[in-house]
């Protein structure tokens, strides 16, 4: 039997929760585990504290052959070495600039003399 350590999902849409399982790698991504081992929530919004993982489990099935998948080696990677970096800062917020009153006025006469132009021109007579 092929075993590997990967991740089941669990949670509802759009919130997704998964558990770190020890399965057989011939079973459905959401069947049945051997064992399962930890977890991973990706709406924690401490990076450090989206995984929990039980690491003397892991070397253990790893020991007798287990093969973790790309994510879950990337998870006990970043575990053993604790370098989950840090959530980046949302932007500042910055207030709408508002339009300069000079602006406003030149752009108030321009519209002016286009409506006087325009007048002009309907006002002579044609023969």
């Amino acid at each position: 039997m092929a075993v590997r350590i990967r991740m089941k999902r669990m949670g509802r849409k759009h919130r997704p929760f998964y558990r770190i399982c020890v399965m057989d790698s011939r079973k459905q991504r959401d069947g049945e585990a051997i064992e399962e081992i930890g977890t991973y929530d990706t709406s924690v919004a401490d990076k450090s504290k989206r995984v929990t993982i039980n690491m003397e489990r892991v070397d253990y099935w790893m020991s007798v052959g287990a093969q973790p998948s790309d994510n879950v080696a990337t998870l006990i990677k970043k575990v053993k070495k604790n370098k989950f970096g840090t959530a980046a800062a949302p932007a500042p917020l910055i207030a709408p600039k508002e339009p300069e009153p000079e602006a406003a006025e030149e752009s108030a006469e321009a519209t002016a003399e286009a409506s006087d132009e325009g007048a002009a021109t309907e006002e002579t007579p044609s023969e």
